[in-house]
């Protein structure tokens, strides 16, 4: 590829072709294979990706889009082939709008949590966000991939919480979804009163679904709004600690099925160990806790908010109590008030999930309340085949969609200098997706090595999304390699 075309292109200050630089984006800390991208692209405005989006289809250049900075965990930043540039969305950080009251906002895909939140904060609302994040995940990205959120509460679709956007498909059409279609620009609409916030259409369809867990592999989005939650005024965290988990899920269900709490999740002593120690050899702090923590807020808003508080509490306690169960402002030596602190800002650094061993492997999917119990207790049994310590597993549990169905996530803590424990986490996670898959889980997000096996066990799918391909990127230029592309 001719870079001088690219500059020219793009303007020389927007093409990195410094060795060091492309070599970031050469790996990550999945098993994918290393590639190194011919130079790093970084737009700071649409107009930008437009052009580069012209360029890769006159020279049938192959292009990865990132918003998020390192560590990368899934593979899907590292290029599927040679010769790709990689197109760093880190620098558009224009916040675009916040408006309280309608609950929405929106933003470019460099803005991170760490810069999202205290502008919405500033607005009296708060965002419906993933389990710590690291601090340089892309807002955008982490709703493009469809993290689970904390607040079951107000999550009323999978796809939650996008409301509308503006995509830049692999063909080099300009498209935006949901309300964000028109009629007008965002400018006319916002002078009528519109804010970008009903997901769906334009038409019957549900486009946005269509770049949704897409992994860049149709088109740039260059602008989000996002549906907003009001910021409670008086807020009540608890911990539920128990050896049983399935007293726990029936626990969890009730509390979101009646609307009672805000954040509500499960977490095992190791993962909730890992979160508040910076320790990497300390054992002190795990020992201290339940083997497993259900963490659950109750809260208050601008009206009576004492009252509401109360009220619920009585409601969860009545239900606790039918269950054997007691609530806490204490799991071992984490206060609940410190939690709640912790799970409302992204991850302090180092990510937490790096702490215990400095690398990790994630296996997760959606299942079912009557299902999970024995999926965990097959992916214990299977770490201890292979010799890995089932205490060193980390078990994450999030409730999602209204508590219709459960994210269950399996942390794999690793030294990714020891190559032969590399290799057995390499492994034990192809075994674990193969066994899972087997037990009922549903793997929605497929990434890395085995992304192919999940989707090939469902041919029609694949064959429409490579129906929809060649409609919006007919030279396979958005991050070819990935997903089923």
């Amino acid at each position: 590829m001719e870079l001088t075309a690219l500059k020219n292109a793009m303007g020389p200050e927007r093409v990195i072709c410094d060795p060091s630089m492309l070599e970031r984006y050469a790996a990550d800390i999945s098993f994918v294979n290393r590639v190194r991208p011919v130079s790093l692209v970084a737009p700071k405005t649409a107009a930008e990706v437009q052009s580069l989006l012209k360029f890769a289809n006159e020279t049938k250049t192959p292009l990865v889009p990132v918003s998020s900075g390192a560590p990368h965990f899934r593979g899907d930043t590292v290029p599927g082939v040679g010769g790709a540039l990689v197109v760093d969305l880190s620098g558009m950080k224009q916040i675009m709008m916040v408006d309280r009251e309608r609950r929405v906002a929106m933003c470019e895909p460099g803005v991170t949590f760490a810069e999202l939140i205290p502008a919405v904060k500033k607005a009296g609302l708060r965002l419906n966000m993933p389990l710590l994040p690291r601090q340089t995940k892309s807002v955008i990205g982490s709703i493009l991939e469809r993290e689970p959120l904390v607040m079951p509460k107000y999550q009323w679709d999978i796809s939650d919480p996008l409301a509308c956007t503006e995509i830049h498909f692999g063909n080099g059409e300009v498209f935006r979804t949901g309300q964000a279609a028109g009629p007008g620009t965002i400018a006319q609409q916002r002078a009528i009163g519109g804010v970008q916030k009903a997901p769906y259409g334009p038409g019957t369809a549900s486009w946005h679904r269509l770049i949704q867990g897409a992994q860049g592999t149709m088109g740039i989005v260059t602008w989000m709004s996002m549906r907003c939650e009001i910021l409670p005024s008086l807020e009540e965290p608890f911990f539920v600690g128990s050896s049983r988990l399935d007293e726990l899920l029936e626990l969890t269900h009730w509390l979101v099925r009646m609307g009672l709490v805000n954040e509500c999740f499960i977490l095992n002593r190791t993962n909730l160990a890992a979160i508040f120690d910076d320790d990497a050899n300390s054992r002190s702090l795990r020992d201290t806790l339940p083997q497993w923590a259900l963490f659950y807020t109750v809260a208050g808003y601008e009206y009576f908010p004492e009252e509401r508080v109360s009220s619920h509490l009585v409601s969860v306690t009545e239900i606790s109590q039918r269950l054997g169960l007691e609530a806490a402002r204490t799991a071992g030596r984490i206060s609940a008030r410190e939690m709640l602190k912790t799970v409302q800002e992204p991850s302090a650094d180092p990510y937490w999930k790096l702490r215990p061993k400095g690398a990790c492997q994630d296996v997760f999917f959606l299942t079912l309340q009557e299902k999970i119990s024995g999926q965990i207790a097959a992916m214990t049994e299977l770490a201890e085949a292979r010799g890995y310590a089932a205490t060193d597993l980390g078990v994450y549990i999030q409730p999602i969609v209204q508590g219709t169905s459960l994210h269950c996530e399996f942390s794999l803590f690793y030294d990714a200098a020891n190559k032969g424990e590399r290799e057995r986490i390499r492994d034990m996670t192809g075994a674990a997706t193969r066994e899972m898959m087997a037990r009922g889980g549903f793997f929605s997000r497929p990434y890395g090595e085995e992304a192919r096996a999940i989707l090939n066990r469902d041919a029609g799918t694949v064959a429409v999304l490579n129906a929809f391909r060649k409609i919006f990127d007919p030279n396979n230029l958005m991050n070819p390699g990935k997903v089923c592309f």
